[in-house]
């Protein structure tokens, strides 16, 4: 299912901005918490109002999104994401040795960094004719190194700390700064007289997401243990 998803996100990364498709990839937490909902974990009215609130902004953010190719990144700098991950596991090995906060914060951090460079690597991945050349592509091995860098961290954060405050610090790192290269250096649009619409629906869609893991991690640490029927009280 991961590759299901990954597969269907590079093919929406080929035509929609990176601000777009990372926003709606950061609110699939809202999805995860309905299938909660409907197996019997109760979602409180603020958890349903924070999914309705992430809605609004992502539709926001499609009237807003100028569909469109990426502009291509010069070499140098395709193999430079393809190193991204050299600093960030040397973080992670850094932050491995240390129990303060801050070091499950820069673990989550670095996941939301490495998240973002496979999203910006999808977004200018050239797929050749022969299939097979897809392993001459850096951006495809960008995507491979940083995927895996960024799943190792994040279970490595999740470990240490909360499920809310981890998954606020990867989901806002890996958003804002896809998109920011997107719209700076890879010539990601908004339609004109939009500018307003995705900016707000863009802070709407983040905060619906973080907001939406909050009030999930929140009902299932509140509710009750099952007790099978006949066990002695």
């Amino acid at each position: 299912m991961n590759l299901l998803g990954f597969g269907c996100a590079s093919a929406a990364l080929h035509r929609l901005p990176l601000f777009l498709v990372q926003s709606m990839l950061a609110f699939s937490v809202g999805v995860t918490a309905m299938i909660s909902a409907f197996m019997g974990h109760r979602l409180r009215a603020r958890g349903w109002g924070a999914l309705l609130v992430g809605a609004i902004g992502l539709v926001l953010l499609g009237v807003s999104a100028e569909p469109g190719p990426a502009q291509a990144l010069s070499s140098h700098w395709r193999w430079i994401l393809v190193a991204t991950p050299i600093p960030v596991l040397a973080l992670a090995a850094y932050a491995r040795r240390h129990r303060h906060v801050w070091a499950t914060a820069a673990l989550a951090f670095g996941s939301g960094i490495s998240y973002s460079v496979v999203g910006i690597s999808a977004r200018t991945l050239h797929l050749p004719d022969a299939v097979w050349k897809i392993v001459l592509e850096p951006a495809a091995w960008s995507i491979a190194l940083n995927g895996l860098t960024a799943a190792v961290l994040f279970a490595m954060a999740l470990q240490r700390g909360g499920p809310t405050g981890v998954t606020a610090i990867m989901f806002t790192s890996n958003t804002v700064l896809s998109s920011f290269v997107g719209l700076v250096y890879l010539d990601d649009q908004v339609r004109d007289g939009y500018f307003t619409a995705a900016t707000v629906g863009f802070l709407l869609a983040i905060a619906g997401a973080i907001a939406v893991a909050h009030y999930s991690a929140e009902t299932r640490q509140k509710s009750p243990e099952k007790v099978p029927a006949g066990t002695p009280a």
